[in-house]
């Protein structure tokens, strides 16, 4: 069965996913980080893609990132990875490739999964054992994590409206973000994240989930399991007799 084209829509969230090649890592100093983050801001301004938040962890980046524009998106990874790629090459003596194929992405609907995205995003690392706690920016794993707790302002991120719900006030919605990381994430809710940004899968309600259909012409998400509904309607007739 033919793969399904990327699904990929201007003025959603989107979480992205893109992983390294195994035995390699994404960074290797701090300079790296940099270079990354650089790629990262220069390319989001060049496409019309605002950055909510991001990770740079080991073998892998994590990014909640809304494009302006059909394929802006894509644009921007592209272009990520030209300009990261090649330098790192360079830095470290290495040829080929870096990536370990195409990035992952699913469309979230803002109102029921940006801040879950979010959250996800951020307490990355804690679930990986890099940091000592979900708000642990002690240490160097280069995420949006600081910039929303308010301990410095990163040019990369701009807050998504549903973020400013938190409270009236920079600092009342740091203590809330901080509070709700504190707070920790359900493992079934990460995995529905990661299931989502792997598959492609849209997230959110019915009635959203069936504009993004009608908008695109194709499935945004799996269908249901168990007796197809036409079926399963005419069967409940039959008793009903």
């Amino acid at each position: 069965m033919a793969r399904l084209p990327r699904l990929e829509c201007p003025s959603l969230p989107h979480l992205v996913v893109q992983a390294v090649l195994p035995g390699q890592s994404l960074t290797q100093d701090a300079q790296d980080s940099q270079a990354l983050h650089a790629a990262l801001l220069e390319a989001a301004r060049a496409y019309g893609v605002t950055v909510h938040a991001y990770a740079l962890l080991p073998d892998r980046f994590l990014l909640l990132a809304t494009p302006s524009q059909s394929g802006g998106l894509s644009l921007f990874m592209q272009a990520v990875g030209r300009r990261y790629v090649a330098g790192f090459n360079r830095r470290h003596a290495r040829q080929g490739g870096l990536w370990a194929g195409r990035y992952r992405a699913t469309v979230l609907q803002p109102a029921r999964y940006l801040l879950e995205a979010m959250a996800f995003i951020e307490l990355a690392p804690w679930r990986m054992g890099l940091v000592g706690g979900p708000v642990d920016t002690s240490q160097a794993v280069p995420s949006s994590l600081a910039h929303h707790l308010g301990q410095r302002t990163d040019p990369l991120v701009q807050d998504h409206a549903v973020f400013w719900t938190l409270g009236n006030t920079p600092f009342d919605r740091e203590a809330a973000w901080k509070r709700r990381l504190e707070e920790g994430q359900g493992a079934p809710l990460v995995s529905t994240l990661a299931e989502a940004a792997h598959t492609g899968w849209a997230l959110g309600d019915v009635a959203f989930l069936a504009s993004l259909q009608g908008q695109f012409g194709r499935r945004v998400a799996p269908s249901p399991r168990g007796r197809p509904r036409k079926l399963a309607a005419l069967q409940a007739s039959d008793t009903s007799d």
